[in-house]
C-alpha cells in the first residue's frame, strides 16, 4: 500500500513507519521540519493547518493513517486546535482526494471525556471520524511505552531513583509502540473490517494495578521502589509545581493529573481487535526491560 501518514517524526509515528516500511508498504509522511531522505518515504513540508500540503500528502495514497495530535496543553483552545480542527483538516482532505480508508489514533482518555480537556477533544475529533461518511477505524491506545518515548521516561526515571509516585489506586492497560504500530498498520488494509472502535493492549486480562506495573518498571532499571499512591490533590499540587518549574516542557500538566487519577484506565475486551487481524507480540516485562536499556544505551536513563 501507500500509506498516508500525519504525526510520523512523533514516538508512535516514528514506530508506524518502521513497521510499515518493513511490511513493504510506500509512505507520504507529513512534517514541519526538514527531515533526512529515506528510502520509500516522501516528506511533505506543512502542518495541519495547510491545505495545500494535505492535498500532497494524500495524493494517490491507499489510506490515510491519521496519528498527529496535542497530548499536553494548558488551554482547551490547544487540544481544539491540535485534535479537533487537525482531524477535520485531515477528514477533508482525505474526501477531497479520494481517499476511502481512513485509520484514527484517539486515546483511552475519549472514553472518559469530562475528566479532561484532552479526553474532552479527542472524544469531538472521533464524532467528526463517525460523521465523516469515509471507511473508517478509531483505535483507542491505553499508555503507550517503549524504546524513544519520552512519555514514559520520568517513570522509569523514577524507578530508578527508587521511589515512584503513582495515582490513586486503580488499574491500567499499557501497549507497546511496535505492537501499536502493526495494528495500525493491520487496519490500513482494504479488507480489514471498517466502522470499528478499537482499543488494544498487551494482552494481559484486566490490565495492570498501580502498584503491579511500578514494580515491573522497577525490574526492568534493577530496583526495587517504595511505590507512594498520591491522592488525586497531592497530583495536581505536583502537577502546578511542574508547570511552575518547566513552564511549557512541564510533562504533568493539571489536566492529565486529572484523568491519571481516574481508577480505570483498562480496555473493554469487547472492543478487542479481532483476533485474525491482531494480536500483541510484546510481552510487557521483556519490553520494559528492552525501553530501559534503550534509555540506558542513549543516555536517557
Amino acid at each position: 500500500m501507500k500509506l498516508a501518514v500525519t504525526g510520523g517524526t512523533g514516538f508512535v509515528g516514528s514506530n508506524l513507519l518502521d513497521i510499515a516500511l518493513a511490511s513493504g508498504h510506500e509512505i507520504t509522511a507529513l512534517t514541519r521540519r526538514e527531515q533526512q531522505p529515506r528510502e520509500r518515504v516522501t516528506w511533505v513540508a506543512g502542518d495541519l493547518n495547510d491545505r495545500a500540503a494535505l492535498e500532497r500528502l494524500v495524493s494517490d495514497a491507499d489510506a490515510v493513517i491519521h496519528v498527529a495530535g496535542v497530548i499536553t496543553g494548558q488551554t482547551a483552545a490547544t487540544f481544539e486546535k491540535g485534535n479537533v480542527e487537525g482531524t477535520l483538516a485531515m477528514l477533508a482532505a482525505a474526501t477531497a482526494g479520494g481517499i476511502r480508508r481512513f485509520v484514527h489514533v484517539s486515546s483511552l482518555a475519549a472514553r472518559e471525556p469530562r475528566l479532561s480537556l484532552y479526553g474532552a477533544s479527542k472524544a469531538r475529533s472521533e464524532e467528526l471520524v463517525h460523521g465523516s461518511g469515509l471507511d473508517w477505524a478509531i483505535v483507542r491506545p491505553p499508555a503507550v511505552y517503549g524504546p524513544g518515548d519520552g512519555e514514559t521516561l520520568e517513570l522509569f526515571r523514577m524507578a530508578r531513583m527508587g521511589v515512584m509516585l503513582m495515582p490513586p489506586k486503580g488499574r491500567v492497560s499499557v501497549i507497546h509502540a511496535d505492537d501499536l504500530a502493526r495494528l495500525l498498520v493491520a487496519l490500513a488494509a482494504p479488507t480489514a473490517p471498517s466502522g470499528v472502535l478499537i482499543e488494544p493492549d498487551d494482552g494481559k486480562p484486566g490490565g495492570w494495578t498501580h502498584r503491579e506495573f511500578a514494580k515491573a518498571l522497577g525490574a526492568a532499571v534493577g530496583t526495587k521502589p517504595a511505590i507512594v499512591s498520591s491522592p488525586g490533590i497531592l497530583l495536581r499540587l505536583a502537577a502546578r509545581a511542574d508547570q511552575l518549574f518547566r513552564r511549557e516542557k512541564a510533562k504533568l500538566t493539571v489536566d492529565r493529573a486529572a484523568y491519571f487519577s481516574h481508577r480505570n484506565w483498562v480496555v473493554e475486551p469487547k472492543r478487542a481487535a479481532p483476533p485474525e487481524l491482531w494480536h500483541p507480540r510484546i510481552e510487557t516485562t521483556q519490553g520494559l526491560k528492552t525501553t530501559a536499556d534503550w534509555y540506558r544505551e542513549h543516555d536517557w536513563l
